[in-house]
């Protein structure tokens, strides 16, 4: 299973208020999970973007099925595959 970050930024014409923002946060892990992907954290941000969304998926195609969701619900995303700095420094090694 891959891990994904999404840098969220809210876009204020579909959202409302901020009680509208964390009733979607419920809907979005749900619908995640029908996409077979799993939220693993979300954070507040201070700076460029609003929000970071952390999540698993089993494969690409989840992953943008799980990225079109944020966008289906207001939020517009950059979602990029992360990898931990270990398993990195695991594939730097083997070169």
């Amino acid at each position: 299973m891959a891990t994904y970050a999404s840098l969220v930024d809210v876009d204020d014409r579909d959202v409302q208020n901020a009680q509208e923002l964390s009733s979607i946060w419920g809907e979005i892990r749900t619908e995640f999970e029908e996409h077979e992907a799993e939220v693993i954290d979300s954070y507040a941000i201070l700076g460029e973007h609003d929000f970071l969304v952390l999540f698993d998926a089993g494969d690409r195609e989840s992953a943008f099925k799980s990225a079109l969701t944020l966008r289906r619900h207001g939020l517009s995303s950059q979602t990029m595959e992360i990898v931990d700095t270990d398993d990195f420094a695991h594939l730097v090694d083997e070169i």
